[in-house]
């Protein structure tokens, strides 16, 4: 008897078809969306250092001429020295801001940049 139920089984002919679950399409989806996704934050990041570096062409270096505090000097005193028709305030703001100093003070020895518009 087990014979003719063998043979009245039916016999799986031609191909089957795939069949994707909907978490596989999304993997899937993932898989072939990622070399895309990785090119674009290459591009993106390239791109921005790119244009980072490319902010100074054009511009010319500027030299600035440099000044030695001697003992006892002040800011005030290199002002008025180094801009006499000018406004002592503003050229040591303009010497603060140059050399980024944290403060107005300053040290015997300590070597300044001067800006170039006084």
């Amino acid at each position: 008897m087990s014979t003719a139920l063998e043979l009245s089984a039916p016999i799986a002919t031609g191909r089957t078809r795939l069949r994707l679950t909907r978490r596989g399409r999304v993997v899937f989806t993932s898989l072939a969306a990622a070399p895309f996704v990785a090119l674009a934050l290459i591009v993106a990041l390239n791109g921005g250092i790119a244009a980072a570096e490319n902010t100074t062409v054009g511009r010319v270096a500027t030299a600035f001429d440099y000044v030695t505090i001697q003992s006892g000097q002040s800011l005030w005193q290199l002002a008025e020295k180094v801009a006499p028709t000018s406004d002592p305030r503003e050229v040591i703001a303009e010497i603060v801001s140059l050399n980024q100093l944290p403060s107005d003070s300053v040290e015997p020895g300590q070597r300044l940049a001067l800006p170039n518009d006084l």
